[in-house]
């Protein structure tokens, strides 16, 4: 599947006339709990050829392909990346440290992932995990929950939980996410991950009630906590150096 991901990728280059700056997988399996029928989740950062950005006309600013069963595609814009970025969005934060990279221009991805810690909103990332989380409880049976459901509350309330007491962008994989975790519920969750690796995502499973506490408290908690955290705004100053550098580059 790798050869297929990597071909696929010098595909969109040429057909589209950009250069992948990054390109990793985003989903369960970099997470760190697939399922037996989890598809793959390609996202990329690319840039356009400088005068594409110099022409009246917008380059695309992302670029989205079918979805088979097995590869999920997309694409972002290195402009659109950076503007998500000034506004301390997860999804670029999530990417950049993903374990397992297709395709990458090192220095280039090394200086993004830099640029990241310094626009990193505590507040607003916490909020954004958090809704993500109670969303995906709010649509399940607390006890009795799809194990993939599950890990869609878990996950994001954890991330949550380590914005607000590291104060650090949360980490992608799962790994360091459970040591937030009392060590029993920890070995209760890896058994789930261990679990989840063989049966279908849509699987419904019964849950502890020591974690269906944990994930009731866990939310109160980080939601009163949030209140004393103040809103952070960037000026685009970094950012936009780093574009123009890169596009130079590139040229």
């Amino acid at each position: 599947m790798q050869n297929r991901i990597k071909q696929k990728l010098i595909e969109i280059e040429q057909q589209h006339h950009i250069q992948i700056l990054y390109a990793c997988e985003s989903g369960s399996r970099a997470w760190g709990f697939p399922s037996p029928n989890s598809d793959y989740d390609v996202r990329f950062i690319y840039v356009h050829p400088l005068d594409k950005y110099l022409s009246i006309d917008n380059p695309s600013s992302h670029l989205t392909f079918p979805i088979d069963d097995e590869l999920d595609l997309h694409g972002w814009d290195l402009k659109k990346t950076l503007t998500l970025i000034r506004k301390s969005n997860t999804t670029p934060f999530e990417w950049l440290q993903s374990p397992i990279v297709y395709q990458q221009n090192a220095p280039i991805a090394e200086q993004l992932w830099q640029l990241c810690s310094d626009f990193f909103n505590a507040r607003g990332n916490i909020h954004h995990y958090l809704g993500i989380a109670k969303s995906a409880l709010q649509s399940s049976e607390r006890q009795q929950i799809g194990i993939k459901k599950l890990f869609y509350v878990l996950r994001p309330l954890l991330c949550a939980k380590w914005c607000l007491e590291k104060q650090q962008i949360a980490p992608m994989t799962m790994g360091p996410l459970l040591t937030l975790l009392p060590s029993d519920l920890q070995q209760q969750i890896n058994d789930l991950i261990a679990l989840k690796a063989t049966m279908p995502e849509s699987k419904s499973i019964t849950i502890d009630s020591h974690i269906v506490t944990f994930i009731e408290q866990s939310m109160t908690e980080i939601t009163k906590g949030t209140h004393a955290i103040t809103e952070r705004h960037f000026k685009a100053d970094k950012l936009e150096h780093f574009f123009r550098q890169t596009l130079i580059y590139f040229k």
